[in-house]
């Protein structure tokens, strides 16, 4: 369950930004939690024709959340298939590459930089690097050389993080998920899951974990994570004869593509900090709500913030770290989105979520 405060940390970073296509709020919360291992991106202008939201639920520590922040969508970028028009390809590799990263010298030293052992520094270092700009990432080289050190044979770290993240270009949505954090789209007040949350027990799941040499014990693999999919989480990917996405856990994403039309209102991206406390539709129908009279979308993520917060931590849900983007699209730009779109997002996968209706194709 983790360790919990005696009374809640309610301070919440919150952020709102715009582009001729879309709004955006977001709001994150400590709670009740001893740490905040949450992080967050939002890009509405990650290039001229391409915004980027992503929610990270990190457990055992901070640092992997954190270091998918600041480059996930670097690696996105980079990617050649990415330059080709293939934004479901290279999400995909981007999941994939932030492991290898984290690994060596290099990542070790990284993932230094972002944890606690600079904490003394003061929390200003580490803040710019959690919330890192993004004018420059464009257009740097992919430098991630070999570096030799005493930590050159470092595998990477034991903890983790979800990483659940959309793509917007014109009209296309492209949604990568790896984890229980889920993205959820509001169309005519529908909710409909563009995310499938992993868990051990689901077959698919089951399968591969059992294949790669792991077992499920009360809902977790190998008796310890509750989570199928994510990045890091090192421990459970050391098979060398097996590919990155058949190990233990994997970080290979679930890709959904979905063509955006003026029956779609906003997308919200959240960790299970929310989702524990209420479903899809419970949360589109809340959102409505508020927006009826409140325009600004942060202090809408913040009144879902405080409902879901818990009184006490006798029940463990409303207990997490919370966080929460709220993306609303602007009807005109769905109405004039180029059909001749270039881009041809890969659907490698097409969930079909459980919890809620998955959005009609």
């Amino acid at each position: 369950m983790g360790i919990y405060l005696s009374t809640p940390k309610t301070e919440k970073f919150s952020e709102d930004g715009e582009n001729d296509g879309l709004r955006y709020g977001l709001s994150s919360m400590q709670g009740w939690r001893a740490t905040m291992e949450d992080a967050h991106a939002a890009y509405p202008d990650l290039d001229p024709s391409t915004s980027f939201f992503g929610v990270y639920d990190g457990h055992g520590g901070k640092v992997v959340a954190k270091f998918c922040a600041k480059y996930l969508h670097q690696q996105m970028l980079k990617n050649e298939a990415y330059a080709g028009g293939d934004i479901g390809t290279s999400i995909q590799r981007a999941f994939f590459r932030m492991d290898e990263m984290m690994r060596g010298q290099r990542g070790w030293r990284e993932l230094a930089v972002l944890g606690d052992k600079i904490n003394k520094f003061t929390g200003m270092i580490e803040g710019l690097i959690w919330s890192p700009r993004g004018s420059d990432s464009n257009e740097q080289a992919d430098e991630w050389a070999f570096e030799e050190g005493p930590h050159s044979d470092f595998a990477g770290p034991t903890s983790g993080s979800t990483a659940c993240v959309a793509i917007i270009r014109n009209n296309q949505l492209v949604v990568a998920n790896a984890g229980d954090s889920r993205c959820v789209i509001s169309r005519k007040g529908q909710a409909y899951n563009l995310s499938r949350d992993h868990k051990p027990d689901l077959e698919v799941e089951k399968e591969r974990i059992l294949k790669a040499g792991g077992f499920i014990h009360a809902g977790r693999v190998n008796g310890s994570l509750n989570l199928a999919r994510a990045i890091g989480d090192m421990e459970f990917k050391q098979n060398k004869f097996l590919s990155a996405e058949k190990q233990i856990v994997t970080a290979n994403p679930d890709i959904n593509a979905v063509e955006l039309c003026d029956d779609d209102e906003f997308v919200v991206l959240a960790c299970d900090g929310i989702w524990d406390c209420m479903s899809s539709q419970q949360l589109v129908d809340f959102i409505h709500e508020q927006l009826s009279s409140e325009s600004k979308l942060s202090t809408v993520c913040e009144r879902v913030l405080d409902r879901c917060l818990a009184p006490s931590t006798a029940g463990g849900e409303g207990c997490d770290n919370m966080t929460m983007i709220l993306v609303q699209f602007k009807k005109h730009t769905l109405s004039n989105a180029s059909v001749d779109d270039q881009s041809s997002p890969s659907k490698s996968a097409d969930p079909e979520p459980k919890q809620e209706e998955s959005i009609p194709k």
